[in-house]
Parts: C-alpha cells; sequence; structure tokens
C-alpha cells in the first residue's frame, strides 16, 4: 500500500474531519482481492467499530458520486492506526520521535530501499533514521510507505 494521490486525500480529508475525527491518512494499493482504498482515522476517545462503520458508510457514498477519482471496483477499508501506526507526513513524524520506524522508498538510496531504525530527527520534509550507528536522511517525499515498529517487551510471570 502507498500513499493515495493528493486528490483523494483532499476529497476524504473533509469528510473525516467533518466526522469528529482525526484524518490519519489514506492509501491506495492492490491487495489479494483487488484495489483497497484504506483511510485511516484516530479520535481522542479512540476508535470502534461502529466509527469505522460510520466513516466508511460516509466516503463510501462520496466516492460513488465523485466517480472520477477512482476508476473501476475497489475495496473501502477504514481503521484506526493501530500499534503499527502508519505515517504521512512531517507532523506525524516529529510526534514520533525516538521510536522505530519502517521506511520504504520509491526509489533506493544507498543501495537499498528497506530502512528501519531508530528516528532521530525531522527537518522539514526530511527524516533521520539511525541504523546501527549510522545516520540516514531520507526525503518524505521518497517515502513510498512508512510506519511504527510496535514493540513488545516480556514481562515476568
Amino acid at each position: 500500500m502507498r500513499r493515495a494521490p493528493e486528490s483523494i486525500w483532499n476529497f476524504i480529508s473533509p469528510i473525516v474531519e467533518g466526522l469528529h475525527y482525526q484524518f490519519v491518512g489514506v492509501s491506495l494499493g492492490q491487495a489479494e482481492s483487488g484495489l483497497t482504498l484504506r483511510v485511516y482515522i484516530d479520535h481522542e476517545d479512540g476508535i470502534t467499530v461502529d466509527d469505522c462503520a460510520r466513516v466508511s458508510n460516509v466516503v463510501s457514498a462520496g466516492l460513488d458520486v465523485e466517480d472520477d477519482l477512482l476508476s473501476g471496483e475497489y475495496f473501502l477499508e477504514v481503521s484506526s492506526p493501530g500499534m503499527e501506526r502508519p505515517l504521512f507526513s512531517a507532523e506525524q513524524y516529529a510526534e514520533q520521535i525516538g521510536q522505530t520506524v519502517k521506511a520504504r522508498l520509491l526509489v533506493p538510496q544507498a543501495g537499498r530501499r528497506n530502512f528501519t531504525g531508530v528516528l532521530k530527527e525531522v527537518d522539514g520534509d526530511e527524516i533521520s533514521l539511525e541504523i546501527d550507528g549510522e545516520t540516514f536522511n531520507l526525503a518524505i517525499r521518497d517515502i513510498d510507505n512508512a510506519n511504527l515498529v510496535a514493540k513488545f517487551s516480556r514481562g515476568k510471570s
């Protein structure tokens, strides 16, 4: 899944915010079941299945009217960002400094497309990831998709 085109963002964002949810982002990609549009929402009180259904119904109705945004059949998924929250904007990255981030680039940099490391800094439209003591600066516009890496600790039984 990759970031959806701006036209889709610009259409969906005000719908989600008009329903009093935080619009986290939207991705578009080919899944096993076909073209999938995934909308991520959040709320200070958390997200329930009913919240997702509400947003899904309104977004779906809007997309049915604006049929030039997506051609052909697609599957619409609405969910909370979850523990492995996707990251789309500089603001979202800035909120996660110190966390482990996994990023896949559109084109290779330093001979690789996949980077997993600790987010050290956000400077304008660029992030810095520290991986094994080395710092990699990645332009946000070059990131195909990125998300937090969930960490689990073992407690004593």
